[in-house]
């Protein structure tokens, strides 16, 4: 049984930081990605990072703010949002897949229960 549970999410200041946790169990060695989903908006791709960390990705405008990386001694993959906008602001999810790289919702087999990250301005 895969169990996703993420933590970290709260409220902060535009320009601040948050960083994301993912505890992972059942499913250590596969690609974990974050992903987020706004107030009547889709949900969106933020990065993945494979079980070495070797292969990352990141959405295009995450880039240069967001760093995903990942401890496997501790079943665990981190989200760190630096420079955050309130645009960022919206429930983030982390998932797994088998898939190298994945970038769409519907290659992700298991999800977390979901953490919210409130940006104001």
């Amino acid at each position: 049984q895969v169990q996703l549970v993420e933590s970290g999410g709260g409220l902060v200041q535009a320009g601040g930081s948050l960083r994301l946790s993912c505890a992972a169990s059942g499913r250590t060695l596969y690609t974990m990605g974050w992903f987020r989903q706004a107030p009547g908006k889709e949900r969106e791709f933020v990065a993945s990072i494979n079980w070495s960390g070797g292969t990352i990705s990141y959405a295009d405008s995450m880039k240069g703010r967001f760093t995903i990386s990942r401890d496997n001694a501790k079943n665990t993959v981190y989200l760190q949002m630096d420079s955050l906008k309130p645009e960022d602001t919206a429930v983030y999810y982390c998932a797994t897949t088998r898939y190298l790289g994945a970038r769409r919702s519907e290659e992700y087999d298991y999800w977390g229960q979901g953490t919210q990250v409130t940006v104001s301005s």
